[in-house]
């Protein structure tokens, strides 16, 4: 079934339509440029083939500009409106964090909303993008103010006109100059997009649309992609030039028009750019920790010599007791299951010294617990820790025995000079991790 539009109220009372396609892990806004109505963009062909590619492999995003489309016709907007319109749509569809794909005029509103909102932005692409249309002194390769009065004298004339939709295919996308589909389509998207009287506005926000002085506080990592034989790349270069470490890719053809020509090269820019950014943020997305499991031993026995509440209201005691230990040596609780504790130090002999006085805290309470340690590179997923190291840290706290600390060589070797005396446990294998591990028993200085 084709996806339903819907509409994301504003903060003004403005309602703006978007659509989700696809399913993807990746949430991807694609911003179309200057005025366009996305439901008639996808009744053409090369269009619809291209936002369905994007469809396939990320949750797509698509939305219609305010005054533009399906959107509520208002005042102009300016960057800013905007700006808090495609956060709406964000809100509305659930999504904390977004790549941004700009094309064209859609480039200006995705740096702006990187750089106000650098918490909602994973990734910024922008394609025939410009920070600044209009020439001055200090930015030669915009264009002057009586090429613009002509533009728009021309769109007062013919917008939504076929006459209009072949200059501009001519000019912007030569390939599909002579074809009449083509021509009758992009009549039709202008006349759904907007009306004459409200593309003169949009053409002199176009003209007055400056976002140089924001490019320098973008910190999401970002791609910048153009055509060089369609023109308009001096406009690419300042934004890479200025915006921290954007990459530069050239892609090959005449048309300026994302969705004409080889389509696909572009397209698989974006997917080995969006690529390196997931493997660069896995790699970036791990701390060395100590990660610390106890549990206690023979919980099962010893709930089954209590009646009513009083194996609930041990467990509660034992459950504070730890949590008060975990206060005291500054660990950091991650989940309690059962009768068992999981937590992360910032620094292993702390941890040990914590598992020690958990040990001893919870034997006035007729309890006994095991506790393991492992120190290593551990992922942060979806807020929470995870990875190899947890799963080495739960295999070493199963394989200790009654009142004892059990550590991997990783800790032993880590605390050397701590005071901290260790006894040989020799080599074990852990469940489900690769290769033995020589095992410590971690003991009270000076203790047998």
């Amino acid at each position: 079934m084709e996806p339903e539009t819907r509409y994301a109220k504003t903060v003004d009372g403005v309602h703006i339509a978007y659509q989700v396609r696809g399913d993807g892990p990746i949430d991807l806004v694609y911003i179309l440029g200057f005025a366009s109505c996305f439901e008639v963009e996808l009744e053409f062909p090369s269009s619809a083939a291209v936002i369905e590619r994007l469809a396939s492999t990320y949750r797509l995003i698509l939305f219609d500009k305010r005054g533009t489309g399906l959107s509520d016709r208002t005042q102009t907007p300016d960057l800013d409106m905007r700006a808090d319109d495609l956060r709406a749509v964000l809100d509305a569809v659930g999504s904390k964090q977004a790549v941004l794909l700009g094309h064209s005029e859609g480039g200006a509103l995705a740096a702006f909303f990187a750089a106000a909102h650098p918490e909602r932005v994973s990734a910024l692409i922008l394609y025939g993008a410009a920070a600044r249309y209009a020439w001055a002194p200090d930015y030669p390769t915009g264009i002057s103010r009586a090429d613009h009065l002509a533009d728009r004298e021309e769109l007062a004339r013919s917008w939504g006109t076929t006459a209009h939709a072949s200059k501009w295919l001519a000019d912007e996308s030569p390939s599909l100059a002579n074809d009449p589909e083509a021509i009758a389509w992009l009549a039709r998207s202008e006349r759904f997009a907007a009306s004459p009287s409200a593309v003169l506005e949009f053409e002199d926000i176009w003209f007055a649309t400056d976002v140089r002085s924001v490019l320098g506080s973008i910190q999401a990592p970002t791609l910048v992609l153009c055509r060089p034989d369609a023109g308009w790349c001096e406009h690419s270069e300042y934004l890479v030039q200025h915006i921290p470490g954007a990459r530069y890719v050239a892609c090959s053809g005449r048309d300026y028009s994302l969705v004409v020509g080889n389509a696909g090269e572009v397209l698989d820019a974006v997917d080995a750019f969006l690529g390196s950014i997931s493997a660069e943020q896995a790699e970036i997305d791990r701390v060395l920790a100590t990660v610390l499991f106890t549990d206690i031993v023979g919980s099962t026995e010893t709930a089954s010599t209590l009646r009513g509440n009083e194996w609930k209201e041990l467990l509660e005691r034992h459950h504070q007791v730890i949590r008060a230990m975990l206060g005291r040596y500054r660990g950091t609780e991650v989940d309690t299951a059962g009768d068992g504790f999981f937590a992360t130090f910032d620094g292993p002999a702390r941890a040990v010294r914590c598992a020690q006085a958990i040990v001893d805290a919870v034997r006035p309470l007729g309890l006994e617990v095991r506790a393991g340690l492992h120190t290593g590179e551990a992922e942060i997923i979806d807020d929470k820790i995870g990875g190899l190291a947890v799963s080495i840290g739960a295999r070493v706290g199963s394989a200790a025995g009654p009142s004892e600390v059990l550590v991997s060589s990783t800790v032993k070797d880590l605390v050397a000079g701590s005071g901290i005396a260790f006894e040989d446990r020799g080599e074990h294998e852990l469940k489900g991790v690769p290769g033995t591990w020589r095992l410590f028993r971690a003991t009270p200085s000076g203790s047998p």
